[in-house]
């Protein structure tokens, strides 16, 4: 693929620009804020690198667009996009920062830190005896790259650790593999959800009411797509006996707005979408990594299937 102009925009554009010696490529670059992008920069651009697209992206004479996420919904859920255009997404320590978020917040829970921590407050002694994650039963939606971290460190602690995805297709690090028409067949008996899935026309509201109904007492992670989850569904199953818990770091309105009823849930923790933050220096690696891939004719194992959307 011949690129010769580069455009990177949004918040990482002049991190990315110290990182890397544009005078080692053949293409020029320009590294503009979201907000800079002018529909000239995009007719200059045969290369668009961002997290989303801006606000007046036309595709013009761009030949590829690489995204600074792992996921890829911003630029492709309700969203027409030209095929004749290369779509790659950043690979690096998302799974395993999610893979740490998501234990340590189940250790948390397993082993009372709220609990002592209340009662330390209040001056007192009440032995309560943690739970142990050996045996416990863990459900993972989405068996890609980030899944399969998700289950080799959950696994590496002696849980059972199955899988749900959009085809079912069996992978070794996961005890089973369910698809998504079936996943009712695992949910039985489940303490931990743990939802990795990418934002598409399958995956949004998956987790409704029937989901949530088929668990009892379960702990609900959310690190995938806030999209993905019906709210209304999630805080009955909070209100009731389906999940003791949710830990949500990603929501379809972001920032979450102040009136979301969420805020307000004893049994809900909340974070700002940093379950995996992609560093500046990860960011150019990826980068750098694919646009010489590009070059080379080489094979791009981080190439999206856009119409799968993943």
């Amino acid at each position: 693929m011949d690129i010769k102009r580069i455009l990177v925009a949004g918040d990482l554009a002049h991190h990315i620009k110290n990182l890397i010696d544009i005078d080692t490529y053949k293409q020029a670059f320009r590294f503009l804020e979201e907000e800079q992008v002018t529909d000239d920069d995009l007719q200059w651009a045969n290369a668009y690198v961002a997290f989303k697209p801006t606000v007046n992206f036309n595709f013009h004479n761009i030949k590829w667009v690489h995204s600074f996420g792992a996921g890829v919904d911003r630029f492709l859920f309700n969203r027409e996009w030209n095929q004749e255009v290369l779509l790659t997404r950043t690979v690096c320590s998302f799974g395993q920062r999610i893979s740490q978020y998501s234990l340590s917040y189940y250790l948390r829970d397993l082993q009372q830190h709220d609990f002592f921590k209340n009662n330390q407050a209040k001056k007192e002694w009440q032995p309560v005896t943690p739970d142990l994650i050996d045996g416990q039963k863990v459900v993972v939606y989405g068996t890609g790259e980030i899944g399969q971290e998700v289950a080799k460190m959950f696994a590496a602690f002696g849980m059972k650790v199955c899988g749900v995805s959009l085809s079912g297709k069996k992978k070794a690090t996961f005890h089973d593999v369910y698809p998504v028409s079936e996943q009712q067949d695992v949910l039985s008996g489940t303490d931990l959800v743990i939802n990795t899935l990418p934002l598409t026309e399958k995956t949004n509201g998956l987790f409704d009411e029937e989901v949530f109904e088929a668990l009892t007492n379960a702990m609900f992670i959310n690190v995938g797509r806030g999209a993905s989850v019906v709210e209304s569904a999630l805080l009955k199953a909070l209100e009731g006996e389906n999940l003791r818990l949710a830990v949500l770091d990603v929501f379809k309105e972001e920032p979450l707005p102040e009136a979301s009823r969420l805020w307000e849930q004893k049994n809900v923790i909340i974070t700002p979408h940093i379950s995996a933050v992609t560093t500046a220096e990860e960011a150019a690696e990826c980068f750098v990594e694919t646009l010489e891939k590009l070059e080379n004719n080489e094979v791009l194992t981080n190439k999206v299937d856009t119409v799968k959307g993943y």
